[in-house]
């Protein structure tokens, strides 16, 4: 399953392993948008980040 990853909140005033989990996710600039393969470990990340960023589930690529 894919989904994606849109960053809508600012690094600014974010702790060092949030902006490294955001760099990690492949999220840059605040509107832009990453797909992933939803697995256990990006599931952390956007966890740890949930406040920052907006996740849609592709149901497209659902099987």
């Amino acid at each position: 399953m894919k989904i994606k990853v849109t960053l809508k909140r600012s690094y600014a005033g974010k702790t060092e392993s949030m902006r490294n989990i955001l760099r990690a996710l492949g999220l840059r600039k605040i509107g832009m948008t990453v797909e992933h393969t939803k697995n256990q470990a990006i599931s952390g990340m956007l966890h740890k980040v949930s406040h920052l960023v907006h996740i849609e589930e592709d149901a497209a690529t659902a099987v």
